[in-house]
């Protein structure tokens, strides 16, 4: 007996972009010696960490049907906190050990985060303006902190061992990336509040007559966007060791790429926080081609990118069709 298997419409941009990143990867490893190594493994996901927790907490922010433009300047400022609260007098700082300014950095980020979702929600304002503003003053904010606008963090006992943190060849920016998206995953798909983020996007003024939470929970996925990225400025800060307030830009463009070439769709309700993982390694390993190639230009990345996201919004395009198609049958 042959059992013909069937996706679900919502399931197409996930198949999609499963494929996309079988030919690339497939193509790339056939094209391109050690690229299939362990090493180069790791080092993509080290170097992608920092977008990955952008993305992360943007898969939140486009699933209930919002945006947020701050991402990377948060993280700018994050990184740039962090020096500052660990360096010494001389420099400005206030040479606080890490275990004392990491939580401090964190806070930052989901205030920063939560005052947006208030905005956003107490007075009805858009999202794109909101987060647009919010990225203006954190860049601005980050900028001022420090006149060399770049911070190293030398010397500093606390900090050192989580730099020269290995584990099976992972460091500890990639293991964090790691573990935050498998919590990530958990809470979207088997928390009530996952659940709430769901009906949000899918339809605000039914979840509302729902009696469900909106108001208090779109403030708590703008912290939550807020905190992965000040977690991406923290890990930016150890891949470096320093802090810098220029970091990040269009960060949080290449942070919704991820998201939408992952299988979310952008107006919220469908997507899947494993699919931004592979929008992620879609775009890490688009960005390290160049280096194998030698020659190519580095524009072609974006080229590259601006190719895959007409892609993915024609297919969710198609997907809407077919969404209403069934419904109205």
């Amino acid at each position: 007996m042959i059992i013909a298997l069937k996706p679900k419409p919502q399931h197409l941009p996930l198949i999609a972009t499963i494929s996309v990143l079988l030919i690339l990867y497939v193509t790339a490893s056939m094209r391109y010696y050690g690229f299939a190594s362990w090493y180069q493994t790791t080092s993509l996901l080290t170097d992608s960490a920092p977008l990955g927790l952008a993305a992360i907490g943007m898969t939140f922010v486009i699933l209930s049907g919002g945006i947020d433009l701050s991402v990377g300047a948060v993280i700018a400022l994050s990184s740039i906190l962090l020096a500052q609260c660990m360096a010494g007098a001389e420099q400005g700082g206030f040479n606080f050990p890490s275990y004392v300014a990491i939580p401090i950095v964190l806070l930052v980020g989901i205030i920063f985060g939560g005052s947006m979702g208030i905005l956003i929600r107490l007075f009805q304002l858009p999202p794109f303006l909101v987060t647009l503003a919010g990225m203006f003053l954190a860049r601005g904010v980050a900028l001022n902190l420090t006149a060399s606008k770049r911070l190293a963090i030398v010397n500093e006992p606390t900090f050192d061992p989580l730099v020269n943190f290995l584990f099976f060849g992972l460091n500890l920016p990639a293991i964090i990336f790691i573990v935050i998206l498998v919590i990530a995953i958990v809470i979207s798909s088997y928390t009530r509040f996952g659940r709430v983020v769901y009906a949000i996007g899918g339809n605000e003024r039914s979840a509302l007559l729902a009696g469900l939470p909106v108001g208090s929970t779109t403030v708590k996925i703008y912290a939550l966007s807020g905190l992965c990225a000040s977690i991406g400025g923290i890990l930016y800060a150890i891949g470096s060791q320093s802090g810098d307030a220029s970091v990040g830009y269009l960060l949080e463009l290449d942070a919704i790429a991820a998201v939408v070439i992952g299988g979310t769709l952008l107006s919220g309700g469908v997507g899947y926080v494993f699919g931004t993982l592979l929008g992620v390694i879609i775009l890490g390993i688009i960005t390290i081609i160049p280096t194998y190639e030698g020659d190519l230009n580095s524009w072609w990345t974006r080229i590259a990118i601006g190719g895959l996201l007409f892609f993915f919004i024609a297919a969710q395009r198609v997907l809407n069709s077919l969404c209403i198609k069934n419904t109205s049958s």
